[in-house]
């Protein structure tokens, strides 16, 4: 487990292209038969991805964690962006196909990660916060029928926004949020922007009380995807390839512009999990 301290506002508009990228961007996630993490002193949040192909992958807590295992004070969200897979939680066995997710409570001991096949991978994102309470496991599908164990998303939880004219027409899909799939700090969600927009997060916006991280994909290996980030008034941009995340801490904007459509999954954390809690910034005031 890569470790990650925080920056701050002050010392990031002095930081070289490199630096930049040092502290906030997480470049090689997806690696077949491994699982990889990365632990942000920012609210404590995990970022990480578990590619089975060969073997099924066990995910454990490491040294870093100094717990018995990985979900022993912490909770977990996991989408798929992959081919078709499994996650087994404690001997349960939930498939998970593609742009399908999970969220996994506080005290799960023995999860697991697996393709159905080789030959087309399941990549299964995660994030993870500490957690001080357990909710229930459950499988998290945008369609379908709900069973037990097994969360839809709600129709007001699909927001079609923008325009084509404002190259900033896009759906967000929220999967884990109060009123849907409860937890107990981490929210998490994707948005794919539609063919012709490029813009997400824009006008962009702060949120003092939370920190996020995106993972960016579906995108093309000539393309890119050009991440703001920074104070309003001394923004930055870090270039992200396929498959690439980038960790936004609380005092920073995060906004995006790609050379063609994409989609991303958005992870947060920190002290509430009010989706709309965020400071707006006029785009007149953005340097």
């Amino acid at each position: 487990m890569e470790l990650r301290t925080a920056a701050s506002p002050k010392d990031v508009k002095h930081y070289t292209t490199e630096r930049l990228r040092e502290e906030f961007l997480i470049p090689d996630l997806f690696h077949p038969d491994e699982i990889r993490l990365v632990y942000s002193h920012i609210d404590r949040f995990i970022t990480g991805a578990a590619v089975p192909v060969t073997r099924e992958l066990k995910l454990t807590a490491g040294e870093e964690l100094r717990a018995s295992y990985f979900l022993e004070r912490r909770e977990m969200g996991v989408i798929n962006i992959g081919g078709a897979g499994q996650i087994t939680v404690d001997g349960k066995t939930y498939p998970v196909n593609c742009k399908e997710g999970m969220y996994i409570g506080l005290g799960a001991k023995d999860i697991s990660f697996a393709s159905a096949d080789a030959g087309h991978p399941a990549k299964f994102y995660l994030n993870s916060t500490p957690a001080h309470k357990a909710y229930p496991s459950v499988l998290i599908k945008p369609e379908g029928i709900p069973e037990e164990g097994v969360v839809i998303i709600k129709d007001e939880n699909k927001a079609e926004l923008g325009s084509l004219e404002q190259s900033n027409h896009r759906t967000i899909c929220k999967y884990i949020l109060p009123g849907q799939v409860e937890s107990c700090q981490l929210v998490m969600g994707m948005t794919k922007l539609e063919p012709g927009s490029v813009w997400n997060t824009m006008p962009c916006h702060t949120h003092d009380r939370r920190m996020e991280v995106y993972l960016y994909f579906d995108i093309p290996e000539d393309a890119f995807v050009m991440h703001y980030m920074g104070e309003p008034c001394e923004t930055r941009h870090i270039v992200m390839r396929n498959e690439q995340a980038v960790i936004s801490p609380s005092w920073s904007v995060h906004a995006g512009s790609g050379s063609q459509a994409y989609t991303f999954i958005w992870g947060m954390a920190g002290e509430n999990q009010a989706f709309d809690d965020m400071d707006a910034v006029s785009n007149k005031d953005i340097r």
